[in-house]
This record gives structure tokens, C-alpha cells and sequence, in this order.
């Protein structure tokens, strides 16, 4: 129920609108009751739209620079494998000593009930194996060393 004060010709009114249905309304004036019928239908509001200022993202404010690169050849010459998540070493398809090239399938990782297959980004010589089979690791953990 909505309540208004008016004034009129130095009469105050204390009005009360209760319930709207198309174009009959509910209206109290000083606490009399009146059934009323309006000239037009009253249509329910629509839901307003929110409105908002463009917002530039944070990484927008700071001028971008490439995360990556091609390798060179110095660059993928030796050092570390890492987990990408957290899980289970399920398989290790190389033995240390072995030579390594981009792309030569190292470790199987069980990480939320899938598998996932490790991959060497490096070139070189394996010189050490972090893990054995079936033991847990998490995200970050050196999984292999690689030697130029």
C-alpha cells in the first residue's frame, strides 16, 4: 500500500492506494474507502535495465607484452619438467640418461579421474626422474631434469 499527504486549497489529505487490478484501484482518503475506475489501464512497470559505465580491465591499463615467444635452440636446451596439476604418476615412458627432443612423450599424469600426457618442451639429455611410478605430486613439483 503507498500513502501520500496532499494539500489542497489549504485541506490536507492523507490518501493510501491499495490494490491495482487493470483500471479499478483500492484508494483510501482520511480513512473513507472508495472503489475507483480510471480513465486508461495502468501497465506494470517494466524491470529497469542496468546500466553501466565500460570498464577497462585491469590488463588493459598496462601495455601488454607477449607471454610467449618461439624457442631458440638455447632456449630449449636443458632444465626442468613441472606438473601441470596436481595427481597421480600413472606410467614414465623414458629412463634418465635417455635424449630428449621437443615433443618426446615423458610421463602419463592421472589429475581428476583423466589422463594426461607429459610431454617434453626441452631438448637434452634426462638426468634425473623426481617421481616414480604411482606416487602423488602437486601442481609446481619438478617432475624431471633435463641437461643441455
Amino acid at each position: 500500500m503507498k500513502k501520500f499527504t496532499f494539500n489542497i486549497n489549504g485541506n490536507q489529505y492523507d490518501v493510501e492506494i491499495g490494490d491495482i487490478e487493470e483500471n479499478k484501484a483500492q484508494v483510501s482518503v482520511n480513512g473513507t474507502n472508495y472503489d475507483i475506475e480510471m480513465d486508461r489501464d495502468i501497465k506494470p512497470s517494466k524491470t529497469p535495465k542496468l546500466v553501466r559505465s565500460k570498464l577497462n580491465p585491469i590488463t588493459d591499463a598496462v601495455e601488454s607484452k607477449p607471454k610467449t615467444s618461439s624457442p631458440d635452440k638455447a632456449a630449449v636446451a636443458g632444465g626442468v619438467i613441472k606438473s601441470p596439476l596436481p595427481g597421480t604418476i600413472l606410467d614414465i615412458h623414458i629412463k634418465e640418461g635417455a635424449e630428449v627432443s621437443i615433443g618426446t612423450k615423458l610421463m602419463t599424469l592421472e589429475a581428476m579421474k583423466m589422463e594426461n600426457v607429459i610431454n617434453s618442451d626441452k631438448e637434452g639429455k634426462v638426468l634425473s626422474i623426481k617421481f616414480d611410478k604411482g606416487d602423488p605430486v602437486m601442481e609446481g613439483d619438478i617432475l624431471i631434469e633435463i641437461g643441455g
